[in-house]
C-alpha cells in the first residue's frame, strides 16, 4: 500500500507540473522538418557543430543531432540551480483580451522572440567558440519551435492554459497547455496527409514560411485568442464573465483544431530552416 501511494504521488506531481511548448515529440518534429529544407551547407555546418557536444557540459541532455539539440533547452530543466536563468525565455505570453504588442514582456531581451534574435546572431558569429555556437543552435531549434505554439504567446490570466484543467476527450487530469502540448501535437504530427516531415516544394514554402519573428508570436496570439480558448470556453473568451478553470477538449475540438496544429508545426520547422539557412549557409 504505501509503494502504492508513492506511485501515486509521483503521478500527481508529474500531471501537475507545467507542460513545455510541443513536447518532445514536436520539438524533434520541428527541427526534422527544417532538416530535410536546409541547404547542403547549412547541413555540413551543423555537422561539424555537433562535434563540439562535449562543450555543453551536458551529458545527461545529449546534443548529437538538430533533433536531440531541438529538445536540450527542455532536458536540462532538471538542473534548475544550472540553468533557471533561462527559463522566462520559453515564451512570452500577453493578456488575450488586450491589444497585441511585439515588444511587451522581453525586459532585457529575456523572452522568446528576444532569444531567438539573440542566439541567431551567436550561431552566425564564426569568430565565436564552436561550443557556444551549438548551444546558440540549440536555443534557437527549441525556441522556434515554442514561439509557434499558441499558449506561448496568448494567455488569459492562467498562465498560458496551466491553470485551466482539461479533459481531452474522456481522458482526465490534464490542463489546457498540456492537451495541446502533447496529445494534440502527437496526434496532428502522426496523422497529417501527407506526411509534416519531408521536403517542401517551393510553392509550399513560399505559402508557410512568411513573416519575422514579431508576426510568429502575433500568429499564435491570434490563435490561443480565436481557436484555443475560444472552443475551450465555447464562447468568445473576451466577452465577459468568469472564465472556467475546468473544460472538456471535446473530439469535435480536436478535429477542428488540427489543420491550424499542423501548419504550426511545418511553418516552425520551414522558418526554422531559413533561419539556419541565414546564419550558416554563407
Amino acid at each position: 500500500m504505501r509503494w502504492i501511494a508513492v506511485m501515486l504521488a509521483a503521478l500527481a506531481a508529474l500531471v501537475a507540473r507545467p507542460a513545455f511548448a510541443w513536447g518532445e515529440f514536436g520539438h524533434r518534429s520541428t527541427a526534422s522538418i527544417a532538416w530535410a529544407n536546409v541547404s547542403p551547407q547549412t547541413r555540413a555546418a551543423v555537422r561539424e557543430l555537433l562535434r563540439s557536444e562535449k562543450g555543453l557540459g551536458t551529458p545527461y541532455c545529449r546534443v548529437r543531432s538538430l533533433e536531440e539539440a531541438s529538445y536540450w533547452p527542455d532536458c536540462i530543466r532538471r538542473e534548475s540551480w544550472r540553468w533557471a536563468y533561462s527559463f522566462a525565455w520559453h515564451y512570452q505570453t500577453m493578456n488575450i483580451c488586450k491589444p497585441y504588442d511585439p515588444r511587451a514582456n522581453c525586459s532585457g531581451g529575456n523572452c522568446v522572440t528576444g532569444q531567438i534574435e539573440r542566439n541567431s546572431r551567436i550561431l552566425a558569429d564564426k569568430t565565436l567558440p564552436a561550443a557556444q555556437r551549438l548551444e546558440a543552435l540549440a536555443w534557437l531549434t527549441h525556441f522556434v519551435g515554442d514561439l509557434h505554439m499558441p499558449l506561448h504567446s496568448g494567455d488569459n490570466n492562467d498562465l498560458g492554459g496551466n491553470q485551466v484543467a482539461a479533459k481531452y476527450g474522456i481522458a482526465p487530469g490534464r490542463n489546457l497547455h498540456a492537451v495541446w502540448d502533447g496529445p494534440m501535437a502527437e496526434r496532428g504530427i502522426t496523422s497529417a496527409v501527407p506526411p509534416l516531415i519531408r521536403r517542401y516544394a517551393a510553392g509550399e514554402r513560399a505559402a508557410l514560411d512568411t513573416g519575422e519573428v514579431s508576426d510568429w508570436g502575433r500568429e499564435s496570439w491570434e490563435l490561443a485568442r480565436g481557436l484555443v480558448y475560444a472552443k475551450a470556453f465555447d464562447r468568445d473568451p473576451c466577452a465577459g464573465g468568469e472564465a472556467p478553470k475546468d473544460v472538456v477538449w471535446s473530439e469535435e475540438d480536436i478535429e477542428a483544431s488540427l489543420p491550424a496544429l499542423r501548419q504550426r508545426i511545418s511553418q516552425a520547422g520551414l522558418r526554422l530552416a531559413r533561419l539556419l539557412d541565414g546564419a550558416l549557409a554563407r
